[in-house]
């Protein structure tokens, strides 16, 4: 509206060629140039050349509470003008707001609290040799696909960090989000699950209990639903195409939890060439959800390739979906969790598509944050 005042949010966005060593060749469906039209949509309208980034590190298995991570520029939190229309003011107007914070490799002994001991040894030799696959045939192995790993897993915990050390309100990682992969297992594209990292953390490090973890992939996030399906204080929501049609073939709603954690899971299956209207009418089942969980953390995975023109899924959503599941999820942080949410790129493999809805995301979180 002419004449609205906005207060932006602080948001990290995490980026840097470390994490494109994280890519699959021979045109695999997950390549490193995805990260690279994600760059590229969001310098060219998001970003002027002023913002600075800080320095990276590396996690220390004896952290305490600031994980080893840095703060990466004096930028104010908040913005009184109105958005502009073109790109280059847009830049300007988003620019001090953003923070864009270079990759962290994690210490392996953080992967531990985890994976287990006999999988991470298994990855480390794969990483030498770099032939065969880490599962069935999905996941290749290559030359330093460990380090490769280790940096998607280093720069979500570093997301998370910068979040709940009060340095930002929100943080995105765009290659994070590798939610098949299993404890003792690679799966999917993915070999270490950040997601389940940052959980263990959260609650390690800082104390969290109530967490909130919300995946709009189209693919079931198998290696989150049941790594922690017994588990009654991690909320999962998760909207994604119904199993009988795509990997990993789970997911069904009838999937809600065990034990005392019955209840605290939500899976949504949708079927094949659903578009925006049944993707949203399902959202606000989330929302719901996610605001009775009164969570004091909140992930969130937004995979792209539910939109329509993904070559692996067969989903049909508009290029709406992404800022309206953010935005719900944006407010509902700062309801109940004191803003606390970091947003994890996930899948996508419509290069464009990825592009406009990973920046859709950032744009969402940068929002006013006058609730």
């Amino acid at each position: 509206m002419e004449g609205r005042h906005m207060m932006l949010c602080k948001v990290a966005v995490m980026y840097g060629r470390e994490l494109a060593r994280y890519g699959f060749a021979d045109a695999h469906p997950f390549g490193s140039d995805r990260l690279d039209a994600f760059w590229s949509r969001f310098t060219s309208t998001m970003l002027s050349n002023s913002n600075n980034s800080s320095s990276s590190g590396n996690i220390n298995a004896n952290s305490d509470i600031n994980i080893n991570t840095s703060r990466s520029s004096n930028s104010s939190s908040s913005n009184n003008n109105t958005p502009p229309s073109n790109n280059n003011s847009i830049s300007n107007y988003y620019n001090s707001s953003i923070i864009v914070e270079k990759p962290l490799l994690i210490d392996e002994q953080i992967l531990l609290e985890f994976h287990t001991r006999e999988y991470v040894e298994f990855v480390k030799r794969a990483s030498q040799f770099g032939i065969g696959y880490l599962d069935y045939g999905d996941t290749p192995a290559y030359k330093g696909i460990f380090e490769a790993a280790c940096y998607v897993v280093g720069t979500t915990v570093r997301a998370l960090d910068m979040v709940l050390a009060g340095r930002v309100d929100h943080a995105f990682n765009p290659i994070g989000g590798l939610h098949h992969a299993r404890r003792g297992s690679a799966g999917g594209f993915c070999v270490f699950n950040d997601i389940g990292v940052a959980v263990m953390l959260a609650r390690k490090v800082y104390g969290l209990k109530r967490i909130a973890y919300v995946d709009i992939d189209a693919h079931h996030g198998d290696g989150v639903y049941y790594e922690f399906d017994d588990d009654p204080l991690l909320f999962i929501a998760d909207i994604h195409e119904d199993g009988r049609y795509l990997y990993p073939g789970t997911g069904f709603e009838y999937e809600d939890g065990k034990g005392e954690a019955k209840g605290t899971k939500l899976n949504i299956p949708l079927k094949p060439y659903s578009t925006s209207k049944e993707f949203i009418d399902a959202f606000r089942r989330v929302e719901r959800f996610v605001e009775d969980a009164r969570p004091e953390l909140i992930i969130m995975q937004c995979g792209a390739d539910g939109i329509e023109g993904d070559p692996l899924t067969h989903l049909r959503y508009g290029s709406d979906v992404h800022y309206y599941a953010t935005s719900a999820l944006h407010r509902i942080a700062h309801e109940y969790c004191n803003g606390r949410i970091i947003a994890l790129g996930g899948g996508g493999y419509n290069r464009r598509n990825l592009a406009n809805a990973w920046v859709d995301v950032v744009r969402a979180l940068l929002a006013s944050n006058q609730w």
